[in-house]
């Protein structure tokens, strides 16, 4: 199996309001550093997973959804809880629904995204692909 990771950060503005999240219920920032790992069995005949460049750009295009934007006024958050962990399934089905439109996704057999919000915590969330 081989694997390509791009590596970008994003900013957003959120609020948890469940007696679990203690302080975070209030409306505070939080800085993402975000990976998204591409997965590959074989080599294209370029012997790239994916190009790096254009993996970039579906990631940039994702987090330009969320980038410096309140996620309680974020309309695909409408009554949900926008955790970390939530965070990462929406990045990975948005980066997910790009790749299948095209940009040489073909063959990827799925893709992981950590979202680290410090350097000692992070959440991660994977998608595999079906058999094509």
């Amino acid at each position: 199996m081989f694997s390509l990771t791009v590596r970008r950060n994003f900013m957003i503005a959120h609020s948890l309001p469940r007696e679990v999240f203690g302080p975070a219920q209030g409306l505070h920032g939080a800085t993402f550093v975000t990976e998204v790992t591409f997965r590959r069995r074989e080599l294209n005949d370029d012997a790239i997973v994916l190009d790096i460049g254009a993996a970039g750009v579906v990631v940039d295009e994702v987090l330009d959804e969320l980038n410096y934007k309140n996620l309680d006024e974020h309309p695909d958050f409408a009554g949900k809880l926008s955790t970390t962990e939530a965070l990462a399934r929406y990045i990975g089905e948005g980066v997910a629904a790009q790749i299948r439109i095209g940009r040489d996704g073909g063959a990827l057999t799925g893709l992981d995204v950590t979202l680290r919000e410090t350097p000692d915590a992070w959440a991660s969330y994977s998608l595999d692909f079906d058999a094509r």
